[in-house]
């Protein structure tokens, strides 16, 4: 059954954290449909969204009669520590990102059942796209396209939109009845499909590369926000770190990045920064680095992921300042409300956060790609 032209298209979401492909989707999508296996995550879900449409428990005991209507569209950003270049590189035969086989097995028992969504989206880390040789993107598509689906990529990263630096890979995947917005967009090519994307493609059996869509949107409006505009004032779940703190900081920069603090310092200005402490081989042997950059966020990440929690650092007037980054400020540079309802727990905020889609990426596909298409008519049947 075909509903109303003023319907609200529908949407499940898997994988769905703390909702923020639902808020980057927005008032004009009907969420059908929510699952996540976290409960700390879905009890953040459910005070944001309420429970209605969440299922928090693993995918892989998900049956199709449990998914309400049919979607215009599934969301998936399936776990990335297998395919990440933290991780063990596992690829898709891992525990973790290997859950995207049971959440696939799902959506052809949908079109076994003539729900077929009319759009899929699957959102990863880039080294989907290189991971092992790329055999595990070719495997993704190579099952997309057995399910009778067109697709097609393209990287966007979300410092276009907020001031942290995070690539991710997003697979659009189209029934072939559908017809896909025209890619127009005169942006950079290189912008949406690197080099490595396009290498990936081109290794695609022919079958494949037959329905594959090379998806452009237009270029977004030039980011107005940076790092200043995140910082709290006064921050209730992190403190400010003592100065022998700050210096032991300091003294495990580099030349180049404590160079870097010198000149902010020197100048009469003020500037905030942030600072990732990374491992790095020096004269044949293993040193823990402090890395700062004043123009940007580097990319969030779990707290258990491997890498640690990112530094605020602030410079003004010649007096350095360091803390954590607050809770707010990673829900901030996810582009999350200050409105949205954080855990209590910091670990758990920054957990949530780190392991979640940029809103604004969401809301710029939404906008330039899924709702030219999927608008033009609801496909959602009334549970």
């Amino acid at each position: 059954m075909v509903a109303a032209m003023d319907a609200k298209p529908g949407f499940y979401e898997f994988f769905a954290g703390g909702g923020m492909a639902r808020a980057g989707l927005g008032d004009r999508w009907e969420c059908l449909f929510a699952n996540d296996i976290d409960p700390k995550k879905g009890a953040a879900y459910a005070a944001n969204w309420g429970a209605a449409a969440l299922h928090v428990g693993d995918v892989v005991r998900v049956a199709a009669d449990q998914l309400p209507g049919r979607a215009d569209l599934v969301w998936a950003s399936f776990p990335c520590q297998d395919l990440s270049l933290a991780g063990a590189g596992a690829g898709l035969a891992g525990e973790r990102s290997g859950v995207f086989w049971p959440f696939w097995r799902l959506m052809t028992a949908l079109a076994d059942t003539g729900r077929k969504p009319r759009a899929i989206v699957l959102e990863n880390v880039c080294g989907l796209i290189t991971s092992h040789g790329g055999a595990d993107f070719a495997a993704l598509c190579r099952a997309v396209a057995a399910a009778g689906y067109g697709v097609g990529a393209l990287v966007v990263d979300a410092q276009l939109f907020v001031p942290q630096s995070r690539p991710r890979l997003f697979a659009i995947a189209t029934d072939l009845d559908e017809s896909a917005p025209a890619s127009t967009s005169a942006y950079a090519v290189d912008q949406w499909h690197p080099m490595r994307l396009r290498q990936a493609q081109a290794a695609l059996p022919e079958q494949i590369r037959r329905h594959w869509r090379w998806y452009a949107p237009a270029a977004p409006v030039p980011r107005t926000i940076g790092l200043i505009d995140v910082v709290e004032e006064r921050p209730a779940d992190v403190a400010w770190h003592d100065a022998a703190t700050t210096a032991r900081l300091l003294a495990m920069m580099s030349p180049v990045n404590r160079m870097k603090v010198d000149a902010m310092a020197a100048s009469s200005g003020s500037a905030v920064g942030t600072v990732y402490k990374r491992t790095r081989i020096e004269q044949g042997r293993k040193v823990q680095r402090a890395e700062v950059r004043f123009d940007m966020a580097g990319c969030l990440r779990t707290p258990a992921g491997g890498s640690s929690r990112q530094t605020i650092i602030t410079v003004e007037g010649g007096r350095v300042r360091s803390r954590l980054m607050s809770a707010r400020e990673t829900a901030r540079l996810m582009g999350l409300g200050d409105d949205y309802r954080l855990p209590s727990r910091y670990s758990e905020a920054y957990h949530l956060t780190g392991d979640g889609v940029a809103v604004p990426v969401v809301r710029h596909l939404a906008r330039t790609i899924l709702e030219p298409m999927l608008m033009r008519r609801s496909a959602s049947v009334p549970v």
